[in-house]
């Protein structure tokens, strides 16, 4: 079991640790910044932050000395040339002509999330939907061109104007400007040149040949937000997470339900229980070891987005989603109003830890049977990892 955990949140990063039974968070770095995600380099053992400085911008940090001190990383930049097809605004008109993209410069809007792969090789995803990869320990960062240019988002505007279409829509959750974000990055322990990305909002895409091209991973997805819910482009996947122990089992929260995978995302089945609160939400969480074992915290809907009745839930399937059971000892079942983001749920063997919005980290150690509050009083939480 892991006896550490990484927290990533508005206004600073927390490492909470076991001490004499019980876990103590403790402010470790980056007072007063944004923290959108914090993880371990299981290679390095480096610790890294991707940080959203209100007047700085989007900086990557990094710790080599457990997070007793931190530094600026290398900074990612786009390359000069690097443009993409804007979405439209959305528009809540719905007699309004449909919008056209527009083509713009590109610019780091947002660092959301790091993933490790074999021989030191750092992954980063970013809005406006840019991979970049290291392979020199984080000293310098390279876009992957092939996905940047890849069809469904317009083709390659680095050397012209592309199809001018592109399938990738944009994702709120940067401040300001509406594109679209990379937010999962799935490397296959098996195989370091398989890697699948999901992005909103657009779907799912998948590497095997290292990054040079990239082909969809949306079949059995369905979105009712738009007029053919099957259509191949235009999923909005909250999160997804495969299990290291058994790859072929791959999990998805997405924003139309839980969808889950046992051939390694080559197709999707859609696993929700709206009956008992199991649709609507951003995390997924899934076994280390037993890829049919994963864990959820549900959410009420898009438009509310809180818990579902007041009370705080977690939801639970060993069967790969056949049946799902809810977990609540030690949660708060009465005026508990917590929103749980995509990367702020995580499984450390048997334990299993999660943060709110609303600063409220609750851990695990038996697999969520029951839970123990570790503080009431953080910042907003945006991450919450194991490491």
């Amino acid at each position: 079991m892991s006896e550490r955990i990484l927290v990533g949140t508005r206004k600073g990063t927390f490492i909470v640790e076991k001490q004499g039974g019980r876990w103590t968070p403790r402010l470790a770095g980056h007072s007063g910044v944004g923290v959108n995600f914090v993880a371990r380099d299981p290679s390095t053992g480096t610790l890294w932050a991707a940080l959203g400085h209100g007047h700085w911008g989007a900086k990557l940090s990094r710790s080599t000395d457990g997070g007793a001190t931190w530094s600026d990383a290398p900074q990612i930049k786009y390359p000069a040339g690097a443009r993409y097809l804007a979405p439209p605004e959305p528009s809540e008109d719905p007699d309004a002509a449909p919008a056209k993209a527009t083509v713009k410069s590109a610019t780091l809007l947002k660092l959301w999330y790091l993933a490790f792969g074999s021989q030191g090789r750092i992954y980063v995803g970013t809005i406006p939907g840019g991979l970049f990869t290291s392979d020199d320990g984080g000293e310098t960062f390279e876009l992957n061109r092939p996905l940047w240019n890849h069809a469904s988002r317009g083709g390659d505007l680095f050397e012209g104007e592309g199809t001018g279409d592109t399938h990738w829509f944009g994702t709120p959750a940067s401040e300001g400007e509406f594109a679209p974000g990379i937010h999962s990055i799935v490397v296959d322990p098996r195989d370091p040149d398989r890697v699948m990305v999901a992005v909103s909002t657009a779907g799912v895409l998948e590497t095997t040949d290292g990054g040079q091209t990239w082909r969809s991973r949306n079949a059995g997805l369905r979105m009712d937000y738009l007029p053919d819910p099957t259509a191949e482009w235009g999923h909005d996947p909250h999160f997804v997470e495969r299990c290291p122990g058994d790859p072929d089992h791959v999990w998805m929260q997405n924003h139309c339900g839980v969808f889950y995978s046992a051939d390694g995302a080559a197709s999707w089945k859609l696993v929700s229980a709206p009956d008992q609160g199991v649709h609507f939400g951003f995390p997924v969480a899934v076994d280390r070891e037993d890829g049919r074992t994963a864990w959820l915290v549900p959410g009420k809907s898009d438009q509310h987005r809180t818990t579902i009745g007041g009370g705080l839930f977690v939801a639970r399937t060993t069967d790969g989603g056949a049946t799902w059971e809810d977990l609540r000892e030690g949660l708060p079942q009465e005026n508990a109003y917590d929103v749980v983001y995509r990367h702020a749920l995580d499984c450390g063997g048997d334990a299993i830890a999660f943060g709110s919005t609303t600063g409220n980290l609750y851990v695990s150690d038996d697999r969520g049977e029951a839970w123990a509050t570790v503080a009431n009083n953080l910042p907003p939480i945006y991450s919450v990892r194991f490491g």
